[in-house]
């Protein structure tokens, strides 16, 4: 979309008439879908109609009545709130739904213009390729190759050695062809299940959160291979996604699930303009679209029916043209009101180690006897009071250096001292008293077969006083009471994260180690984890997180911890290390929405979030005014 310029008004000069000079109008989207006769049913790649569906043993279906109707060729996102039935619904289309899970099923559902019904999963996954949330539980094969060629090699397709080595070279893994599956980070999985989805050539590729195990960089690859196999290759893109920057940029349409049925569907930059609903659901919308409807409520001008920028590139258009437009009534560029602040607090000023890594190696021997390095003298002390954010592309050893730290992981030269002591004299029980571990995949925290007893069940069998009112006031915090009887596994992404999130809080620990704490939550959890951690700060030490979400890292972090290559490569303040554009370049990092549209607009230092963003425009607009309208009369003294 290409924004028009903000309509000038001259009726007044003073601040509080800013609202009459600046219109914070743009047109239509240029991405919105053409309008068209009724298609016909051969052209949807998928349709579903008034599907009902529950899970065994479950008493509320997931699904009621759900319609829906996605078009050959389209790249669509199915976006919502956690446990709203984004995923149930994507498994109609290759027939996991009602064919593996045999729960109580009604309605219709079409693939590529055929009824699924009566085909079963091996038919139309031929047709539907599919990634799944839990993809490390669809890797199958030893090895990288083996894994790609596993689907076509199955189907007796004479080439699938060709189609499994094309499926890495899109996803940008073929050098890693020969390396073990065991071997990789989460990330470089998740692009391994990309590539055997794609391996098939499907005509329907759906991809569950593609992004949440990404770093930026990958997290931007994947999402270019996504879009290339839907333009170059017309294959029907469809991603369950809670991020509405990647929706923005990529996808043309958006169905909202509230509750089991789809809300609405419409053009993507429409549909992020619905911010009601979109903060309803607890969807942030993009960051840059924030800023504008913040701005424009600065402005007087609020209004249910904007369309406001979803992308950087328009929002660049969108706000020069208002910084424009005011320098042309003023013949000044004005003059910011103040300068933005960085993310997070002053950590102390006389900090005590709570974490020590000297000279600190780890390796390991792979089955062909070759030694990887995964951290290479490591020297780092993370202090009491932080909030550490820990950072880098996928397989830089962030989620290696959490292993230590607790005590899952022991170092093969150098030392780790936790808490004054060597870790290496330790055991795992005994660190795990003082210090919690959340992993990265939450299934891998579950033993119990009900939620209730999966929060309480360290705290019970360490005898913590108080146990059952610390696990009741866990389920309150993580909007978990619903789903106290049901088994954590069977729970959608979104809501197992909530559940491992509540176990690592439970035992109020010393040192709270977090991996990956915000994939697949939706706005409203995002913000309950950050409220949570700062409720535990009276009693938690030390925080460290190992995450790719630069928002979380913006909004939370007091320090940055760059890794790269098994080594620190920045390590500062997150205005510091963002400011560093080679830094972020190599670590495979990228800068927040709003950090991009602030350097754009050369707002130096670069804004921290969306408000800030608005007010420092909104200062500068107002500054300027209060100049031209106090320039012809005296000073008052």
């Amino acid at each position: 979309m290409s924004p028009s310029s903000p309509a000038l008004s001259s009726s007044s000069s003073s601040p509080s008439s800013l609202s009459s000079q600046f219109s914070l109008s743009s047109p239509s989207s240029a991405s919105s879908l053409a309008a068209s006769a009724a298609p016909s049913a051969g052209e949807f790649a998928v349709r579903v109609s008034n599907v009902t569906f529950a899970y065994p043993g479950s008493e509320q279906p997931v699904l009621r009545e759900a319609s829906l109707a996605i078009r050959k060729g389209s790249f669509a996102a199915i976006a919502g709130g956690n446990g709203c039935g984004k995923s149930t619904l994507c498994k109609l289309f290759n027939g996991l739904i009602p064919h593996y899970y045999s729960g109580e099923f009604s309605g219709s559902v079409e693939v590529c213009g055929r009824p699924a019904e009566g085909r079963g999963v091996a038919e139309l996954s031929r047709q539907v390729g599919y990634v799944y949330q839990d993809f490390d539980n669809q890797l199958v094969r030893p090895t990288v190759l083996d894994e790609a060629v596993f689907a076509p090699l199955n189907y007796g397709l004479p080439e699938y050695r060709a189609m499994g080595q094309r499926a890495l070279e899109l996803c940008g893994i073929s050098h890693l062809h020969d390396r073990y599956v065991w071997e990789l980070s989460g990330g470089q999985k998740h692009l391994l299940a990309l590539a055997g989805a794609l391996a098939l050539e499907p005509d329907v590729l759906v991809v569950d959160e593609p992004v949440s195990q990404l770093d930026p960089r990958h997290a931007r690859q994947a999402y270019e291979v996504l879009r290339r196999l839907n333009r170059q290759h017309g294959i029907t893109i469809i991603v369950i996604e809670h991020h509405t920057e990647f929706i923005a940029d990529y996808c043309e349409e958006v169905c909202l699930m509230e509750q089991g049925r789809v809300l609405w569907q419409l053009p993507a930059a429409e549909a992020l303009n619905r911010l009601a609903d979109l903060d309803r659901l607890g969807i942030q919308p993009p960051e840059v679209t924030q800023a504008a409807a913040k701005l424009s409520e600065l402005l007087g001008k609020p209004s249910a029916a904007s369309s406001y920028p979803v992308t950087a590139d328009d929002a660049e258009a969108y706000f020069g043209a208002i910084l424009r437009r005011r320098a042309a009534e003023t013949g000044s560029p004005g003059k910011e009101a103040g300068g933005g602040a960085s993310a997070g607090e002053a950590p102390p000023s006389n900090p005590s180690p709570a974490i020590e890594f000297r000279r600190t190696e780890l390796s390991y021997r792979t089955v062909r006897k070759e030694k990887r390095e995964v951290l290479r003298g490591l020297d780092l002390a993370l202090n009491e009071g932080e909030r550490i954010a820990l950072v880098g592309n996928n397989g830089a050893g962030k989620s290696s250096l959490l292993k230590l730290i607790a005590g899952i992981a022991r170092p093969t030269g150098g030392d780790v001292r936790v808490l004054g002591e060597d870790a290496k004299g330790l055991s795992v029980e005994r660190i795990s008293a003082r210090i919690a571990y959340v992993f990265q995949n939450p299934e891998d925290m579950f033993i119990e077969d009900t939620v209730y007893k999966e929060v309480a069940y360290c705290l019970k069998r360490r005898r913590y006083p108080q146990a059952e009112e610390t696990a009741e006031r866990m389920l309150r915090a993580f909007r978990l009471e619903p789903l106290r009887d049901r088994d954590a596994r069977l729970l959608s992404g979104g809501q197992q994260r909530r559940v491992s999130l509540a176990i690592g809080a439970a035992i109020r620990p010393e040192i709270i180690l977090l991996d990956e704490p915000t994939a697949n939550l939706d706005l409203a959890t995002r913000e309950e984890l950050i409220g949570t951690l700062k409720e535990l700060e009276a009693h938690v030490r030390t925080v460290v997180i190992a995450t790719h979400d630069m928002q979380l890292v913006r909004q939370w972090a007091t320090r940055v911890v760059v890794l790269n290559e098994g080594v620190v490569a920045g390590d500062g303040a997150p205005a510091d290390v963002f400011a560093d554009a080679d830094l972020i370049r190599r670590a495979g990092l990228a800068p927040t929405q709003i950090m991009d549209l602030s350097a754009r607009l050369g707002l130096k230092p670069a804004c921290a979030s969306p408000a800030e963003l608005a007010g420092r425009i909104y200062g500068m607009l107002a500054h300027g005014k209060e100049n031209d309208s106090h320039a012809a009369r005296p000073q008052l003294v």
